[in-house]
Parts: C-alpha cells; sequence; structure tokens
C-alpha cells in the first residue's frame, strides 16, 4: 500500500509533475488548520528535496500566516485518472517575496499570472504515498479562469487594497507577513 522516502523519488516527482491540482495545508500552533486547493501552472519540483509554488491573490492569505509562525506545511496530490494514488510531501516552508533574495530567480521559472503575491518554498522531508482508492477517477479535468479573470480585471492598485484589506491577517488574526511595501 504505502511507500515513504526521506526526499522525492523521480517516478514521485514525475507524478507530481503530472497533476492538474493539488492541495497545500498548513495550522498555526493554536488555531484552525487551513487546507488550499491549488492549480493552474504554479508548481515547480526543483529537486528531490525543493518543491515551489507561485501563490495568486486570493480570498485569504493563511498559508502565509502559519508559515510566518512556524514554518510547517503539507503538500497533498491526488491521481484523479490513470492509477489510484495520493502523495503527501512533509516539511518546513518559507515564503519568497519581491524583497528576497531568491525572488527573480524563482519568479523567473513561472508565467505571468495577473495577482502574483508570493511563493511558497518547501524544504522536503518527507514523501509518503497511500492508496488513493477511494478517490474519484475524474478523467480529463478543465483548468478554471475565474480568479485570472478576477485579477485581470483589477488595477495594480486594486489589488493591493484587496491584499491590504483581506490578505494582512488570518482567520486567527496571525499576521501573514504581507505588508503593501512587498511589492
Amino acid at each position: 500500500m504505502g511507500l515513504s522516502w526521506r526526499e522525492i523519488p523521480d517516478e514521485m516527482r514525475a507524478f507530481i509533475e503530472a497533476q492538474k491540482l493539488f492541495f497545500v495545508a498548513t495550522a498555526p500552533k493554536d488555531g484552525r488548520v487551513n487546507l488550499s486547493p491549488k492549480g493552474l501552472d504554479t508548481l515547480r519540483v526543483l529537486g528531490p528535496r525543493t518543491v515551489v509554488y507561485l501563490d495568486l491573490t486570493g480570498s485569504g492569505n493563511e498559508t502565509a500566516a502559519h508559515v510566518t509562525e512556524n514554518g510547517r506545511m503539507t503538500m497533498m496530490f491526488c491521481a484523479f485518472n490513470g492509477k489510484p494514488m495520493t502523495l503527501r510531501l512533509y516539511g518546513k516552508a518559507e515564503i519568497v517575496r519581491p524583497d528576497h533574495a531568491a525572488w527573480a530567480g524563482l519568479r523567473g521559472l513561472f508565467s505571468d499570472f495577473p495577482g502574483v503575491r508570493q511563493i511558497f518554498r518547501l524544504d522536503v522531508e518527507s514523501a509518503a504515498t497511500s492508496c488513493g482508492w477511494s478517490v474519484p477517477d475524474f478523467g480529463g479535468m478543465r483548468e478554471r479562469s475565474e480568479l485570472i479573470e478576477w485579477a485581470s480585471a483589477k488595477s495594480p492598485d486594486e489589488i493591493e487594497a484587496y491584499r491590504v484589506a483581506n490578505n494582512a491577517v488570518s482567520i486567527d488574526g496571525l499576521t501573514t507577513g504581507y505588508v503593501s511595501d512587498d511589492f
């Protein structure tokens, strides 16, 4: 059934890169667990112990608050077609924003999307599979365009105002580390 490793094996890297959807889970020391679905072309496996994803402006910024507080992150990938499998990556994450030394190099790995907020870099401490036998087979999924359309319709000042109003503090009152001069 399940296997585990201290890093991402090559066959699991191929599995990760084939997925159109992944999930990111974080939690503060005290407070709510956050689980966010992610998609679009926003994920890169940089090596057997490093994964990055481009984070776009959304309804909240819980992941940033939790990573700022303790760095813990789990990423989950499910096979929604083909052979069933679930893969989880466990590790410590850091936030890379435009003022971070690694920003330019990491940002260049991704296409231009409106509303880019930050990049999360996960230092993978372990990877583990489980059977995924109860995950439905959805066949060919398609990407949604609503988030891109929303951000494209906003000016940079409107996106900034939205971030200040909605992305600076978590639902548990923790700072996300976001300040308006980040961008």
